[in-house]
């Protein structure tokens, strides 16, 4: 049995995996095939890359409440959206992305991974960072790879978080209205 994630490290997930479906179509078609109880074929697996330096829960919540101060995004998240019209949902989408676009501007600087527009074909050589490029589709055989870019990919140029201050296990203070 593989090894539970801690709450720290799925919070993170949830918030990655948020971003990630939000702006990769065939990245949440396979997350709503695999929610609605159905299993991935063994050919649309991505393969296993290193995964990055772990954030440390410290981070994880500093970020998290950068996006509920500007975005409400934990509000959203936490909200039971089923007595809601679908206007409603996609009005209240719009303010929680342009927050959310907000803090993860104001923390980052993101560029393309490529700079190929969407669309167009690539070759990729022997020695290509796969933590840098995900190959989908039909992945046989060995290096150079040609296809089509689907997503340039987002890697970040610069990263200016705030420094976190106080209890990190508050996201987001209580308010209170004075008369």
């Amino acid at each position: 049995m593989p090894v539970q994630p801690s709450f720290f490290a799925r919070l993170w997930l949830a918030v990655v995996c948020w971003f990630r479906i939000v702006f990769d179509a065939p990245f949440a078609a396979r997350v709503a095939a695999l929610r609605s109880g159905g299993a991935l074929p063994a050919g649309e697996r991505p393969p296993l890359a290193k995964p990055p330096d772990p954030m440390s829960p410290t981070q994880a919540l500093h970020l998290l409440s950068l996006l509920q101060r500007e975005g409400r995004l934990i509000d959203f998240c936490e909200e039971d959206l089923a007595g809601f019209s679908d206007a409603q949902v996609g009005a209240a989408a719009r303010t929680v992305h342009d927050g959310c676009r907000k803090a993860v501007r104001e923390a980052f600087t993101l560029i393309p991974v490529r700079a190929e527009p969407e669309g167009s074909p690539v070759t990729l050589a022997a020695g290509f960072d796969p933590r840098a490029v995900r190959l989908t589709g039909n992945v046989t055989g060995s290096p150079p790879f040609s296809g089509v870019l689907r997503h340039h990919g987002w890697k970040a140029a610069q990263i200016r978080m705030p420094a976190a201050s106080g209890d990190s296990t508050v996201i987001a203070p209580a308010e209170v209205e004075l008369p």
